[in-house]
C-alpha cells in the first residue's frame, strides 16, 4: 500500500535554517507537509511547483521584506492565506503586513500548540473563502433552482430510490433517462440530501470535453506534462470535488481510452495527474447520467462492461415528461415563479386553451422543452397570464396556430368493405388518425375537423379512445 500524502502543504519562509527546521519539524509532527524556503526565490519556486494551502512567512528576509512578497503575490492574484511570522519588536510591521492582505501573524518563540492554532485558522478562512465563491456561483447560475415538480406516481417512486441512495455517502449512483429529463436536478437532490451537502458539487459534460482534454479536465496536470502546460499544477474536477460529489453527465461520450482510469479511480480513490509522480488520493461520490442504453453499448464495443457495473450500483430511471402529464402545470407553474424573479415580471396564471395545449402536447423533448416554452411565454406575454398565443411548440405535421383551411390534402378517403363496416368503428378511426395528424394535439384535432374542444373530447369517451395509450402506436 502506497504512502498517502498529508492532506495540507505549508510552504515555510525564513531565512534562518534553524528556525525552517524546526517549523516543519513541528508541522510534520501536526500532520502537515512543510515545505521550506529559505529566500525570495525559493518561495517563487515553491509557489510554482506545490499546490501549498498556507504560507509561513517572515517579516524579515534579507534584501526583501515579508510584505514586498505579499503584495507580489497579491497582485499577480495568488490568495492562498499567508500568516506573518514577527518578533515583539516587530509587531507594527506586522500590523502592516495584515493591512496588505495578511490573515494572521504569530510571534517568536513560536510554540506548537500556537502553530497548530494559527495554522487551522488559516485554513478555515482559506475553507470559508471557497465556499463563498461556490455559493456565488450557484447565484449566478441561470438554470432553474435544484428542486424537482411534481405529484405523479412515477416521480414519486424515482424520489423515493434518490432518498434510499442519497443515506449512503459513496454509493455510486446511475441516473436514465431520455434528454432533458431532469436527471442534473436528481444528481444536485442526491448531493443536496446526503452528508456531503455542505461540501461542493462539480459537474462534468463529457459530451462537451474534447478527447484530447479529457483527462487533463478529470485528473488536472502538473507542469510540463504537455506542451502547453504551464502552470504549476492545475486541479482536475476530482480534485475540486474532493469531499464532496462529482457529476458526469452523459457518460457514455467518455473516451474508451479514459474510461479504465475512471474505473480505478471510483475503486480506489486514487489517480496520478497528467506529467505527476506522486499518486492522489480523494474522497468523492460519483453520480454518473446517460440518454443512452449503456447495457447496448458495452455489447457495440464503445463501453467498458467493468465500468458499467460499478456505475450501476444503484440506479434511478428517471420517466419521460409524456408518462407524468399530471405533473405538466405543476412544473409549468414552478417555472413560472422562477422566471417572475429571474424577468421581475407578475405572471400567475394559464389560461384555460393554453394549459389544454400544455397537457396534450407530446414534450419529445420533455422538462427542459418544457422549461423553454414556459420562458418564452413569458418574454412575450405582456400580462399576468399565460395565454394560448404566447405558447411556440414544435408540432412536425401541424402548426398549433392553424385553421382546418390550412390543412394540406383535406379529404378524407373513406372506403367501405364488402362485408360492412360499424359506424363507429368509421369515427373511431377518423378521430385516430386526425390525432394523428395532430401529433396528438386534441385542440389542433378539434379544429381540423372543425368542431370544438369538447365535442371532440365528448367523442373521443363516447368511442373508448384514451390517450396516450391508444394513439402511442401511431407515432413510432
Amino acid at each position: 500500500m502506497l504512502n498517502q500524502l498529508p492532506e495540507h502543504s505549508i510552504i515555510i519562509v525564513d531565512d534562518d535554517d534553524m528556525v525552517n527546521a524546526s517549523l516543519k519539524m513541528a508541522l510534520d509532527k501536526l500532520g502537515y507537509h512543510g515545505i521550506t524556503c529559505a529566500n525570495a526565490d525559493e518561495f517563487e519556486t515553491a509557489l510554482e511547483t506545490y499546490d501549498a494551502d498556507v504560507v509561513l512567512m517572515d517579516v524579515h528576509l534579507g534584501d526583501v521584506t515579508g510584505i514586498d512578497l505579499l503584495e507580489r503575490i497579491r497582485k499577480r492574484g495568488v490568495m492562498i492565506p499567508v500568516v506573518m511570522i514577527t518578533g515583539y519588536g516587530d509587531i507594527r510591521m506586522a500590523v502592516r503586513a495584515m493591512k496588505a492582505g495578511a490573515e494572521d501573524f504569530i510571534l517568536k518563540p513560536i510554540t506548537i500548540e500556537q502553530l497548530e492554532v494559527c495554522v487551522q485558522k488559516a485554513l478555515r478562512v482559506k475553507g470559508l473563502t471557497q465556499e463563498v465563491q461556490r455559493l456565488k456561483d450557484q447565484l449566478n447560475d441561470a438554470a432553474a433552482p435544484f428542486f424537482i415538480a411534481g405529484a405523479s406516481g412515477a416521480i414519486k417512486s424515482a424520489l423515493a430510490l434518490a432518498d434510499t441512495f442519497a443515506q449512503s455517502d459513496d454509493t455510486t449512483v446511475l441516473l436514465q433517462g431520455e434528454s432533458g429529463t431532469g436527471k442534473e436536478l436528481f444528481a444536485h437532490y442526491l448531493h443536496n440530501h446526503s452528508n456531503r451537502a455542505s461540501q461542493p458539487m462539480i459537474t462534468v459534460d463529457c459530451t462537451s470535453i474534447p478527447r484530447e482534454l479529457a483527462e487533463n479536465e478529470l485528473f488536472g496536470y502538473e507542469r510540463g506534462a504537455y506542451t502547453g502546460a504551464t502552470e504549476k499544477l492545475k486541479k482536475g474536477k476530482f480534485e475540486l470535488a474532493n469531499g464532496g460529489t462529482i457529476f458526469l453527465d452523459e457518460i457514455s461520450d467518455l473516451p474508451f481510452t479514459l474510461q479504465s482510469k475512471l474505473l480505478r479511480v471510483i475503486e480506489s480513490k486514487r489517480f496520478y495527474r497528467l506529467g505527476g509522480t506522486h499518486e492522489t488520493t480523494v474522497d468523492v461520490r460519483v453520480i454518473a447520467a446517460t440518454n443512452k442504453n449503456l447495457a447496448s453499448a458495452v455489447a457495440e464495443g464503445s463501453f467498458r462492461e467493468d465500468l458499467f457495473y460499478r456505475l450501476n450500483v444503484a440506479s434511478i430511471m428517471i420517466p419521460p415528461l409524456r408518462e407524468r402529464n399530471g405533473d405538466i402545470l405543476i412544473i409549468a407553474k414552478t417555472y413560472m415563479d422562477f422566471f417572475n424573479l429571474k424577468f421581475r415580471k407578475n405572471v400567475h396564471e394559464i389560461a384555460e386553451e393554453a394549459a389544454e395545449a400544455l397537457q396534450v402536447y407530446p414534450w419529445k423533448g420533455n422538462v427542459r422543452e418544457l422549461r423553454n416554452a414556459i420562458e418564452r411565454a413569458m418574454l412575450v406575454g405582456s400580462g399576468d397570464t399565460i395565454l394560448f398565443e404566447h405558447l411556440v411548440l414544435a408540432y412536425p405535421n401541424v402548426s398549433i396556430n392553424s385553421d382546418a383551411s390550412e390543412i394540406q390534402n383535406p379529404v378524407y378517403n373513406l372506403k367501405i368493405p364488402p362485408t360492412g363496416m360499424k359506424l363507429n368503428d368509421v369515427m373511431k378511426d377518423l378521430i385516430l388518425q386526425t390525432l394523428k395528424l395532430a401529433n396528438g394535439n386534441q385542440i389542433q384535432a378539434a379544429k381540423i375537423l372543425g368542431i370544438t374542444r369538447g365535442k371532440f373530447r365528448y367523442r373521443m369517451e363516447q368511442l373508448g379512445i384514451e390517450l396516450p395509450s391508444e394513439i402511442s402506436t401511431l407515432f413510432n
